[in-house]
């Protein structure tokens, strides 16, 4: 079963990509966010929710265990959120992210970085 963590989990792109993940039978998500109260957990036998901010490393190296993917849905201090979120992979042994963020040039576009984590 593949273990899928969407960090940034009630943005709007993640919330769309969740019903997408669900309908694959075997895929297993972990949400990850800053305030759990505003999301309906839409499969508590599929789907764990965790509250927590990226940069805290601790709370993101807990939730990356036993992941197989890191799907990062954020926006904001991308660069100190990425330096966390690398942090987090390499000690828990994870090495594919996937970034979606909006790119400076074309700020309505997304640029998508499907990343292996040396």
């Amino acid at each position: 079963m593949p273990n899928v963590l969407i960090l940034g989990a009630n943005g709007q792109l993640a919330r769309s990509t969740i019903p997408f993940l669900l309908k694959q039978p075997d895929v297993h998500l972990t949400l990850y966010l800053r305030r759990a109260n505003p999301l309906k957990n839409p499969d508590p036998s599929r789907v764990t929710v965790v509250e927590g901010d990226v940069l805290d490393i601790e709370t993101l190296k807990s939730a990356m265990q036993g992941q197989d993917v890191v799907y990062a849905n954020l926006a904001g201090a991308m660069e100190q959120q990425a330096k966390s979120i690398v942090n987090a992979m390499h000690a828990t042994g994870l090495n594919w992210n996937v970034i979606m963020t909006p790119s400076r040039k074309h700020p309505s576009a997304l640029c998508i970085f499907p990343e292996m984590i040396l």
